[in-house]
């Protein structure tokens, strides 16, 4: 047996490790696929003032998007348009994504929604929402005052 023999067994395994990972990705991007066609990636984060939330969707026409909130959740969805192949084409990878899409992210502040805006510019949408105080939980002092009369 060779010096290296034990080293290219092990380069062997983890090469198939990898393939049989990349083989339950792709199964779990079709089984998402199957219900709405693909998912965008996205940033949450906030500042002092506001949440904001940038989703990347290279090669989807912003007619197409559709912005929703439903109590805590902001919901993107829409569709990216497939191109048309070249008929003479012979494709060796694809790996765009393209069909429906749909994303719903919670909002993890208290946000004033009749307030956001949201800007479409080289293939990411940022939404921002304005930050509210808190009306929830938290501590609120209420004043006892006197009531004046009586005997």
């Amino acid at each position: 047996m060779p010096v290296f023999g034990p080293l290219l067994e092990m380069t062997r395994i983890q090469s198939e490790i990898n393939k049989l990972f990349d083989h339950l990705a792709d199964l779990k991007r079709s089984e998402a696929g199957a219900a709405e066609g693909w998912t965008p990636n996205v940033d949450v984060f906030e500042t002092a003032g506001e949440w904001i939330a940038r989703f990347e969707l290279p090669g989807v026409d912003p007619d197409g998007v559709h912005l929703t909130v439903d109590g805590n959740q902001l919901i993107l969805s829409g569709e990216k348009a497939r191109p048309e192949p070249d008929p003479a084409a012979r494709f060796h990878c694809v790996e765009r994504e393209f069909g429906r899409f749909r994303r719903q992210i919670p909002i993890g502040s208290p946000v004033n929604p009749k307030g956001a805006r949201a800007e479409f510019r080289d293939g990411l949408l940022e939404v921002v929402f304005p930050k509210v105080e808190n009306r929830r939980g938290g501590e609120l002092r209420i004043p006892v005052g006197e009531r004046g009369g009586g005997t």
